[in-house]
Order: structure tokens, then C-alpha cells, then sequence
């Protein structure tokens, strides 16, 4: 079982589908300063454009069709990330969609903050619960009944 609490200090991963990586980027510029008090990571060429473009240290995985998707649900589950910031592209097929979708269930499984929008991230990182410790609700699914 991950580690139900958040700390003070937040594990973040920045996730950006080709064609929102710009946006992702101008948006970590903006908010440079609040994200340096925190935790980066990151699937490979997003992870290494925002460490680039803001002087950030971002920890990188592989690209989200190589498996970075996978690796940052792996992280969710064992506690080391504790949000998402996902700027996904809404209209464009991705070849690795399953792993998405995948990424998306373990995160609400592990009552993970997502925002998928610039909005929503905004929210998120100005938010008063940014720094202070969180209780986070994970549910023990394999203990609820389910009907048929």
C-alpha cells in the first residue's frame, strides 16, 4: 500500500502529449518559482524541455510510447509521485492511448491531484493545500462488494 499521506513538499510529474509540449513548458516558465519548491519529474522530452527551458531540475523517464507513462504509474503506486500536471491532446490518437488511459486509472485509484488543463493546473498549484500535508483517501477496492 502507497504512503496515503502527502507531504509538505510535492513529487510532481509533468506529462505533454507533441502537441501541448509548448504550452506545458510556457506554462512551468510561469510558474517557475512555485515549482521549484517541489519535486519535478517527467516523461523524457517533456522532462528535458521544461529543465531546459526553466533551469529546473526534472528527474526524466522514458517517453510516454517507450514506457514513461508506465513508470510514472509505477511511482503513483509506490508513493513517489504525489500529483500530475497533464497536458494531453484531446483531438490527436496517440499510438500508446491504452498506457494513458492506464496512467489516468492509477492515479484516481491513488486519489492522485490531475489537471489536464491549464486551468485546472493553475488551480492546483495555487491552492492553499500546495504546501501543507495531505491525507489522501485511497479506497481498498478489493474489500468492496460489487454487484452484478
Amino acid at each position: 500500500m502507497a504512503n496515503s499521506k502527502i507531504g509538505k513538499q510535492k513529487h510532481i510529474a509533468l506529462v505533454a502529449h507533441d502537441n501541448r509540449k509548448n504550452d506545458l513548458i510556457n506554462w512551468a516558465k510561469k510558474h517557475r518559482e512555485a515549482l521549484s519548491q517541489h519535486v519535478l519529474c517527467g516523461t523524457g522530452t517533456t522532462a528535458s524541455l521544461i529543465a531546459e527551458h526553466t533551469g529546473l531540475t526534472v528527474k526524466a523517464f522514458k517517453s510516454g510510447p517507450l514506457g514513461g507513462d508506465q513508470q510514472i504509474g509505477a511511482c503513483i503506486v509506490t508513493g513517489e509521485v504525489d500529483m500530475m500536471i497533464f497536458f494531453w491532446d484531446p483531438l490527436t490518437s496517440q499510438p500508446h492511448d491504452p498506457d494513458v488511459k492506464a496512467l489516468l486509472r492509477i492515479a484516481v485509484l491513488y486519489d492522485v491531484p490531475v489537471a489536464m488543463s491549464q486551468s485546472t493546473a493553475d488551480f492546483l498549484l495555487t491552492s492553499e493545500l500546495m504546501g501543507e500535508e495531505y491525507d489522501r483517501n485511497i479506497i481498498d477496492y478489493s474489500v468492496i462488494k460489487r454487484s452484478v
